[in-house]
């Protein structure tokens, strides 16, 4: 027998642990956009056990959106009371917690009620999870991409905006013009500089509006940058049915996550901020060593593993970790090309990070998926695994593996398996990266001139060489026998 999730089901749960303060004594003081997975097994699990202490209870979160599936997500949310049910994995033991830190959703679409909201003062945080391809970013210069049709409807509908920079920056105005300090905005996503990346889409649209308005967010509004971790795998069936299984627990969207988790920040946050080092956040002046070891080793490690494990039809990372083949790639490409070219960071030894990340990557319990790894990789390769490579080619290292994971992208977005079964589409571009890597089959140059991508490294005598040999292993001899060459020092 199953209970349903809700406030008033929390004192009949058993084996759960359970908000150990007053709901009703919260109040709203952050206003997150992208209430997904990740949200909710990482910051609003770090408040909710800020809450429990009995501290910070004016820091609620607030949820809002601008996507349609947003709605969906608010639904169900608030059918249970906007609590969520975070199950924590590892192969020896699983634990349930329900989290109830988020008091209120804000109707996706309603940008009034959103606006009215960001200037109310009680507001002091804005925070983002809108994945990497959120950012209107070009994926060559890694610039905010002023002509993108979002933005430009934003600049000529300032009151009725339809991104998340639209809404931030229509808040930002409204406090302004009524003397309200304003709030600090904070990333949560995996991307390079995230507080650099979310000022200057904020401050490039008001640039389009008015000059003396992005003058201003640049001097007044905080943006630090933070680094953020938990692998939080989408929630299916399958977890809904261990929760009510396992817990007797039926939420409507519970979170399953890794008991590891990890949050870095820059302490810049002028109109306040709660006292999260009370609960293992760390605050430090420069958060760039730990981003960079973290988007370069785990998340550059998650994408090296993911495009051969996708072309051998592996459907687990738990399982791709055990091919012994997709191990020792991901080993080898670490430890020669990624691991060489991460600056130190401090009181942490590099490799040891690197053993961290594979003990997570093969956690049996976490159930994350090889396609989700594989998704939106023309907005992930920039951030992930580009980077590495043009370090590399400034350093004069080699880059073979580099390539080969590359070529592996390009072979998984032709659209085909090893097998012959068939990739769907898992990439905004989809259509495009297809085109190109049926080119690319014959021609592999084809795929590495997309320059929006790959930019310099377009250019690159070495990349390309080794890029084509990669591409024409892969398509002559397979994945496995082409991951075997490499190993093997033969590519």
């Amino acid at each position: 027998m199953t209970t349903r999730l809700s406030l008033s089901a929390l004192p009949s749960l058993s084996g759960v642990a359970v908000p150990g303060y007053a709901r009703d004594g919260l109040s709203a003081g952050i206003v997150h956009f992208g209430v997904g997975n990740f949200h909710r097994a990482h910051q609003a699990v770090y408040l909710d056990d800020l809450f429990a202490l009995g501290e910070a209870h004016d820091w609620a979160l607030v949820g809002a959106g601008v996507r349609e599936a947003d709605e969906a997500m608010r639904q169900k949310l608030g059918a249970q009371d906007w609590l969520t049910t975070v199950v924590e994995q590892e192969a020896d033991a699983s634990t349930a917690r329900v989290t109830g830190s988020m008091i209120d959703y804000l109707p996706p679409g309603d940008s009034a009620a959103i606006i009215a909201c960001l200037a109310d003062p009680a507001i002091r945080i804005v925070s983002l999870t809108i994945t990497e391809g959120g950012y209107y970013i070009d994926p060559a210069s890694q610039r905010f991409d002023p002509s993108h049709p979002d933005i430009a409807h934003d600049a000529a509908h300032p009151d009725a905006p339809k991104t998340v920079f639209g809404l931030i920056l229509a808040g930002l105005q409204r406090r302004r013009e009524l003397g309200i300090v304003p709030f600090t905005v904070m990333s949560c996503d995996n991307i390079p500089g995230n507080g650099h990346v979310t000022e200057n889409a904020v401050a490039g649209l008001a640039a389009l509006l008015d000059p003396d308005l992005a003058a201003w967010v640049k001097a007044s509004v905080a943006f630090p940058n933070g680094m953020v971790d938990r692998i939080t795998p989408a929630t299916s069936d399958r977890e809904k049915s261990l929760l009510a299984e396992q817990f007797g627990v039926d939420d409507a969207w519970p979170v399953f996550c890794e008991s590891f988790r990890q949050w870095v920040l820059e302490d810049n946050f002028p109109a306040g901020r709660p006292a999260l080092e009370k609960v293992g956040v760390q605050f430090v002046s420069d958060v760039a060593p730990y981003e960079h070891m973290k988007i370069r080793i785990l998340n550059g490690g998650h994408a090296t593993i993911a495009y051969p494990a996708g072309l051998l039809d592996i459907h687990f990372v738990h399982e791709a970790m055990e091919h012994p083949l997709i191990a020792a790639f991901l080993r080898k490409v670490e430890t020669e090309e990624i691991i060489p070219v991460v600056p130190p960071v401090p009181d942490t030894d590099l490799n040891g990070y690197l053993a961290l990340c594979e003990r997570r990557f093969a956690n049996p319990k976490i159930g994350d998926t090889i396609r989700r790894l594989c998704l939106d990789g023309s907005n992930r390769q920039p951030k992930f695994i580009i980077p590495s490579a043009l370090d590399r080619e400034n350093a004069n290292g080699g880059l073979t593996g580099l390539a080969l994971v590359s070529a592996l992208w390009c072979r998984y977005c032709f659209g085909t398996s090893d097998s012959g079964a068939v990739i769907e589409p898992n990439d905004p571009n989809w259509d495009r990266l297809t085109v190109q890597a049926r080119k690319a089959r014959d021609n592999p140059a084809a795929w590495i001139e997309m320059t929006d991508i790959y930019g310099a490294l377009s250019q690159s005598k070495a990349f390309r060489s080794a890029f084509t040999r990669a591409l024409q292993s892969l398509w002559t001899q397979g994945t496995k026998a082409t991951l075997e060459a490499y190993l093997a020092d033969r590519l």
